[in-house]
């Protein structure tokens, strides 16, 4: 061993570790550490375990930490971490005796996931912003779609007319679920550990519910082994992430699917496309194939998450502190690159509507309601009149017939033929049961394809959106209130 591995740290382990998650906390970390420095030396100066003179001493000294701003703050000298660059910093300005006390009653294991949680909360608020804006932006789009007719697909084949509007409300249920999840996450996440100290609390006391109101935490983990051990307000955050993904990259395969000439259903705004360098005739719809990639990113690191905190002791470990950060905070700045890409290119999207009105009859996609119209009219059971449809369906792709080209003497001949009795269907009643726009206008059950059934649902959901969009005001103006005590608190001793 050379004379310089000998000592701490190692070169490689500053290389590896301590460089890279050093330059990590200070990006995600400084804000919130000083923030809940100031928050603990209120907290102990009111329960009278320190003076107020030590108080003011450490809250001037953080003071004299923050103007320069963390690129000051530089790894070396045998410090490990943030932590204790702040701490030692806090010594040489408020002196040995005041500077040393910052500690008491607390532990980096309390403070470190503290900190986790506090850098946590922003990115969570503002992933669910961007998800606002993305159901918004989509809701805003169905209501113009309301009567786009469409084929609807199942197994990836045309099944039945549908709308537009029809098909994107749909989406719009499952990003709604999408924002409960990311909203209990950010719930579960805003409890404070503080007051667990390395494990089992403190002799000292301290008031922990003063410490988690002056950093804006809805309540406090009661649990001192659950403070430094629970790892599920991280799993939670994936867990939402993961299933928002799920959701999002099936809607960008259909997307991707509609894009094609092929279907020709809609049109990428140009703003979005990229050409060929050689086929003039391209317009490729890259945006969707970023929005795909980004959507597996974002649920690789999100299963990165869940991975590292599986196997592991309960209880504190570096595996779900400073390892943990690329994952967990990548994911979550990955999501709002998607939900802010994603609202773009739906804004300017171009839906072909004469197009896909054609398109909502090819492939004899209204036959379902031919079969239910000769239960209703001719008192013929579901399968025998299912049989009846399946061999005119048949006999028209033999003597390549458009649905438009049937009739309903063709039926009575193939009917007679299939279950041998007679079907009396009248010429109207006939090509009502194929018209696509009579298909989905019969559709007025609740959430059914009907133009007058979606709009309820989507009034339905834009109450939904109201409401959260009410709640993250809500969750914006308590975090300000909490910010507002703690700056009077420290503002009050620092006057002193």
């Amino acid at each position: 061993m050379s004379r310089n591995d000998s000592v701490f740290p190692h070169p490689l382990y500053d290389k590896y570790v301590l460089q890279p998650f050093y330059e990590a906390a200070k990006t995600h970390y400084y804000a919130p550490m000083l923030a809940a420095n100031r928050a603990h030396a209120v907290m102990l100066c009111r329960c009278k375990i320190i003076s107020e003179a030590n108080a003011k001493a450490l809250l001037d000294a953080l003071q004299a930490v923050e103007e320069p701003g963390a690129d000051e703050l530089t790894l070396g000298g045998g410090v490990e971490d943030l932590f204790f660059a702040i701490e030692n910093r806090l010594i040489e300005s408020a002196g040995a005796t005041y500077g040393g006390n910052l500690q008491l009653a607390r532990s980096r294991n309390d403070l470190g996931y503290a900190l986790t949680r506090l850098a946590l909360r922003p990115l969570l608020l503002e992933a669910i912003e961007d998800l606002l804006g993305l159901r918004q932006v989509l809701l805003n789009f169905a209501e113009t779609h309301l009567h786009t007719l469409m084929p609807g697909y199942t197994h990836t084949q045309p099944a039945q007319p549908t709308t537009m509007a029809h098909y994107v409300a749909g989406v719009l249920a499952g990003l709604g679920r999408d924002f409960s999840r990311l909203r209990f996450a950010y719930e579960t996440n805003n409890h404070s550990p503080l007051g667990a100290a390395a494990l089992t609390g403190t002799a000292f006391p301290i008031d922990r519910q003063l410490s988690a109101r002056l950093l804006g935490f809805d309540e406090i983990q009661l649990s001192t082994y659950d403070s430094i051990g629970a790892s599920d307000n991280l799993t939670d955050v994936a867990g939402a992430l993961s299933t928002l993904g799920v959701n999002l990259s099936r809607f960008t395969y259909d997307m991707l699917f509609w894009a094609t000439q092929e279907s020709g259903a809609i049109r990428i705004h140009d703003s979005f496309i990229q050409i060929s360098s050689i086929m003039p005739q391209k317009r490729n719809p890259v945006v969707l194939e970023h929005l795909r990639a980004k959507i597996s990113r974002m649920l690789a690191q999100a299963q990165g998450v869940v991975i590292q905190c599986h196997n592991i002791p309960f209880g504190d470990t570096v595996d779900i502190e400073d390892e943990i950060i690329p994952p967990l905070f990548g994911s979550l700045e990955t999501a709002r690159e998607i939900l802010q890409l994603y609202a773009a290119v739906i804004e300017t999207l171009e839906v072909q509507v004469a197009h896909l009105r054609a398109r909502a009859i090819s492939g004899f996609t209204t036959v379902t309601e031919l079969a239910d119209t000769l239960v209703r009219e001719c008192d013929l059971p579901f399968r025998q009149a299912h049989s009846v449809v399946s061999a005119l369906v048949s006999y028209a792709q033999d003597k390549h017939l458009r649905p438009q080209e049937l009739t309903a003497a063709m039926l009575r001949r193939v009917a007679s033929d299939q279950i041998g009795a007679e079907v009396s269907l009248s010429d109207e009643a006939f090509a009502q049961a194929l018209d696509p726009q009579a298909f989905v206008d019969a559709r007025a059950l609740p959430g059914g394809a009907a133009p007058s059934a979606t709009a309820k649902v989507l009034q339905v959901q834009d109450k939904s959106l109201a409401e959260d969009r009410r709640w993250l005001e809500s969750v914006g103006a308590s975090l300000a209130a909490a910010e507002g005590e703690l700056q009077a608190a420290v503002k009050d001793l620092r006057d002193l």
